[in-house]
C-alpha cells in the first residue's frame, strides 16, 4: 500500500511538472492590463490591442486609462500595475538612462529599444509607422499663396506672420522658441501664446497664420491645415511603438505575434483620421479601433 501511494505521488508530481513546462511555451489564459495616457491616440491603440489579443489568444485585456503622463505610465509598468502601453521614442530624453544626443530617427529608436530593455526589462517594439511630435502648420490658402512646404520656406515671410503657439513651448529653453529661432535663423512678427486646444480656432478665425501643433492632432484635419516638413530636423523624433514587459512576454509568448500585427501599419494621416473620429465626431475609441481593424482585415 505504501509503495502504491508513493508511485501515485510520483505520477502526480510528474504530471504537474509537465503541465507547467507545457504552459511556458504555449497559449495560457490570464489577464494583462494596458495603460494609456489621457488623450485619444493611446486609447484607440489600446482598444485595438484588446480586440486583437482577445480574438487571437486566451489572454484577457483590461484597459487602464487616463494616466497623466508617460513617466507615470512607465512607473505603472515597473510596479506591474500595467504590463503594456504605447510610448514614443523621444521619451529617452527624459533622463531615464544615459543617452547620446541625436535626432536621427533610427538611432533614437535603437537607444529606446536597448535602453528600456536594459534599464526596465521592457520590450520596445518597432514603430507603428507614425510619430507624434511638434510640427508647424499653416492655413492651406497661405501655403498655396507662398508655396510653403517646409519650415525653411517660412523664413522669407516670417516677419509678417503671426504664430499661435503652446505657452509651455514658448518658455522652454533647450527645445523651445528661443532655441528654434537660433536653429532656423528667423523669428515671427508676432507670437500669441495660448493653450494648445485654442490654437486651431485662432487660426480658423485668421487671428494667427502659423500654428505649432502635434503631427497627429485632429485639429490639422478639422481646420484643413498643411503641415510643414521640419527640413532641418529641429524637433526630436517621437515615433510611437508598443512597449510591454519582457516578463509578460515570457508568460504569454503568443503576444509577440499579435503585437507585431500593428507594427508598420499606421501612418500619420491614418492616426490623425482616427483621432479625428474620436475628438471631433465624438465616437468612442473602442468603436473607432474595431472599425479600423475590421476594414483592414485584422478582426473578424
Amino acid at each position: 500500500m505504501k509503495r502504491m501511494s508513493l508511485a501515485i505521488i510520483v505520477l502526480l508530481l510528474g504530471t504537474l511538472v509537465l503541465s507547467a513546462c507545457s504552459n511556458e511555451g504555449n497559449s495560457a489564459s490570464g489577464t494583462i492590463s494596458i495603460g494609456t495616457q489621457t488623450y485619444s491616440e493611446p486609447k484607440i491603440l489600446a482598444e485595438m490591442y484588446k480586440a486583437l489579443i482577445e480574438q487571437n489568444t486566451e489572454v484577457n485585456v483590461k484597459i487602464v486609462a487616463d494616466l497623466a503622463a508617460s513617466p507615470i505610465v512607465i512607473q505603472a509598468m515597473k510596479s506591474n500595475d500595467i504590463q503594456m502601453a504605447t510610448l514614443y521614442t523621444g521619451e529617452i530624453f527624459n533622463n531615464h538612462f544615459e543617452v547620446e544626443a541625436t535626432k536621427d530617427r533610427n538611432e533614437v529608436l535603437k537607444q529606446a529599444q536597448e535602453g528600456f530593455d536594459k534599464t526596465f526589462d521592457f520590450k520596445w517594439f518597432d514603430p507603428y509607422g507614425f510619430e507624434n511630435t511638434y510640427a508647424f502648420t499653416v492655413r492651406k490658402e497661405l501655403a498655396d499663396q507662398y508655396y510653403l512646404s517646409t519650415v525653411s520656406d517660412l523664413k522669407e515671410y516670417a516677419k509678417t506672420l503671426k504664430l499661435g503657439v503652446d505657452t509651455t513651448w514658448l518658455e522652454r529653453d533647450n527645445d523651445g522658441y528661443r532655441a528654434f529661432t537660433k536653429f532656423y535663423d528667423f523669428e515671427f512678427g508676432e507670437k500669441f501664446p495660448m493653450e494648445i486646444s485654442l490654437v486651431y480656432q485662432a487660426v480658423a478665425d485668421n487671428k494667427v497664420d502659423v500654428v505649432l501643433a502635434y503631427t497627429t492632432d485632429p485639429g490639422i484635419k478639422e481646420f484643413n491645415l498643411q503641415t510643414l516638413t521640419d527640413d532641418k530636423q529641429f524637433f526630436p523624433p517621437y515615433d510611437a511603438s508598443p512597449v510591454i514587459k519582457n516578463e509578460t512576454l515570457k508568460k504569454y509568448p503568443e503576444l509577440n505575434e499579435v503585437i507585431n500585427t500593428l507594427v508598420g501599419k499606421i501612418d500619420a494621416e491614418t492616426m490623425t483620421s482616427l483621432n479625428y473620429e474620436v475628438d471631433v465626431n465624438k465616437r468612442s475609441p473602442h468603436e473607432v479601433a474595431v472599425q479600423f481593424l475590421k476594414s483592414n482585415g485584422l478582426l473578424k
